[in-house]
């Protein structure tokens, strides 16, 4: 059996995507990679990976005799708005990178993320479509939407099996938030169970979709798992659990922690908030590979703060005037 490599182990995603595919395949079987000098996963084969470094990238590949890549390496979007130059090299050169190893090496199968940040202004703010308008006013955004044309490209014209998910904003314990406009909500919920209190960057009735890691991992492995003549979509599939806003969250914390106090108040990220969708429309997914989150809101409140307990809270991120 080829190895899998996943690229951006180290971060929220990765940290528990690579934890899931070792209980699936077994550690012998995945490859750890980031650009940091040390993995989070001791029992696993590492490699400090700069996924722009396409030499390096394709010797990763081969020495390890890979077969699937799980490319996870981004810049975020609030990161992305104060560093677009370098949100867009590391967002596109590593994508790229990335599909033009797996088509010389001629891999099985390459999993990318994209992200509801593919939307904008003129989606329907409202259970946003499979397919509609895509105008998004980030550089990440951007990027997300070039990426989901270039990896519909490859596949079309090199016959590749690319598969996506269009992220929702994701909460997890298992690692600091990374610089994305929904961060606010795992900070909150670091700062409820520490017995402090928070000052959110964004307005209290800021409604988004969100979903819990847990859910977002295993929709990930359900999705590369599905045989491939179930997908129908021929580019990154819409997915959602659920949608709040910060009054909402905080309501539900102040259940658990009544004497939990947030303050508002908004920076840029709230002009990016303004211009993603409320809620998504994921029908196709739960039609092609019978997508079904796991979790509700108040059982992954209940389950962060469980795991939060005595934790330090979430550093910030560095607001820009």
């Amino acid at each position: 059996m080829k190895k899998i490599l996943v690229i951006g182990a180290n971060g929220q995603i990765g940290t528990e995507l690579t934890t899931a595919l070792v209980k699936l395949h077994g550690a012998k079987q995945v490859v750890a990679s980031d650009i940091q000098a040390l993995g989070r996963h001791q029992e696993l084969a590492y490699e400090k990976l700069d996924v722009t470094d396409a030499q390096r990238l394709a010797e990763v590949v081969q020495q390890h005799g890979i077969g699937e890549i799980y490319h996870l390496a981004a810049a975020l979007s609030a990161k992305g708005e104060e560093h677009p130059e370098w949100a867009w090299n590391l967002n596109m050169t590593g994508l790229l990178n990335v599909l033009e190893v797996a088509r010389q090496a001629k891999l099985s199968k390459v999993f990318w993320p994209s992200s509801i940040a593919a939307f904008g202004p003129s989606t329907p703010r409202d259970n946003a479509p499979q397919v509609g308008a895509m105008d998004p006013k980030t550089v990440y955004g951007i990027s997300k939407l070039a990426g989901e044309h270039w990896c519909s490209w490859y596949a079309e014209k090199y016959g590749m099996d690319i598969r996506s998910l269009r992220y929702p904003g994701l909460i997890s314990y298992s690692a600091e938030p990374g610089g994305g406009t929904t961060d606010y909500a795992i900070q909150a919920l670091f700062a409820a169970a520490a017995g402090q209190n928070y000052t959110s960057f964004l307005d209290i009735d800021s409604t988004l979709p969100m979903m819990y890691m847990p859910d977002a991992v295993r929709a990930t492995i359900e999705l590369m798992s599905a045989p491939k003549e179930q997908l129908k979509v021929a580019g990154s599939y819409n997915l959602a659990a659920w949608s709040f806003s910060p009054r909402e969250l905080v309501d539900i914390i102040r259940q658990r922690y009544p004497s939990f106090s947030v303050a508002y108040k908004p920076d840029f990220r709230q002009a990016i908030a303004d211009a993603w969708p409320r809620s998504i429309d994921d029908s196709s997914a739960r039609e092609d590979w019978a997508w079904r989150p796991a979790y509700s809101l108040s059982e992954m409140v209940d389950d962060m703060l469980k795991h939060l307990a005595g934790r330090k809270p979430a550093r910030p991120e560095k607001q820009v005037a």
